[in-house]
């Protein structure tokens, strides 16, 4: 979905003009109370105050707060005022039948990407009533699929991307054909934030399936 520039989030503009950040994900929100959404990020860039400056100088902006990873991101909790295409663009969502899963994605490109699931018909609906400056661009429609919810949920959404776009490249296979960089590429970060999210996210899932035993692995002896 694209957003125009006179409709977008001053936060969103902020990564799309900054070459320092590349995407800022809406892990959860809370619902609106009196025009003021409460909602946490994670956002992936740096400087950091830079991108804090950019929040003091939004007027929407109520009140936030960060917390550093490892890597160059951050999680960000926020309470800002909707401005009103904010407000119509939750409103068009906000209806019976259909669910809108998180994360939602602000790319640096302008884009903003995320799964709606419900029926055609209330999906097109939807769509429709989206304010003026807003495009959908549906990329994909089909029976919704997603992982099991363990062991792999244990994964944050960025180490699955990581994991699915190192298993597309061919970085697993035997012998290798992928490299890190060609990860880096589908995921649009450095080599080292992707060699980073595979590491934390394949320590995850060995240290799942040492604790769960044998018994949890499938498949013959060699």
């Amino acid at each position: 979905m694209a957003h125009d520039p006179d409709v977008r989030h001053p936060m969103h503009q902020f990564v799309v003009d900054h070459d320092g950040f590349s995407v800022s994900r809406l892990v959860s929100t809370s619902p609106t109370v009196d025009g003021v959404r409460t909602a946490l990020f994670h956002v992936e860039g740096s400087p950091l105050d830079e991108y804090e400056d950019a929040l003091l100088a939004t007027d929407s902006v109520r009140d936030y707060a960060v917390s550093a990873c490892p890597d160059d991101s951050f999680y960000l909790y926020t309470r800002d005022a909707l401005s009103e295409d904010g407000q119509g663009l939750a409103d068009a969502f906000a209806r019976v039948g259909l669910v809108l899963l998180y994360p939602i994605a602000y790319h640096g490109d302008g884009t903003v990407r995320f799964t709606l699931v419900g029926p055609g018909d209330i999906v097109q609906d939807a769509l429709a009533e989206l304010p003026a400056g807003i495009s959908p661009d549906v990329r994909e429609v089909g029976e919704y699929t997603h992982r099991r919810l363990d062991p792999g949920d244990r994964l944050t959404d960025r180490q699955f991307e990581a994991v699915t776009a190192a298993v597309a490249v061919g970085y697993y296979d035997d012998p290798r054909d992928g490299s890190v960089a060609e990860v880096a590429d589908e995921l649009g970060c450095a080599p080292g934030t992707a060699a980073e999210h595979l590491r934390r996210a394949e320590r995850t899932i060995m240290a799942d399936a040492v604790s769960a035993g044998p018994e949890s692995l499938s498949g013959s002896p060699s």
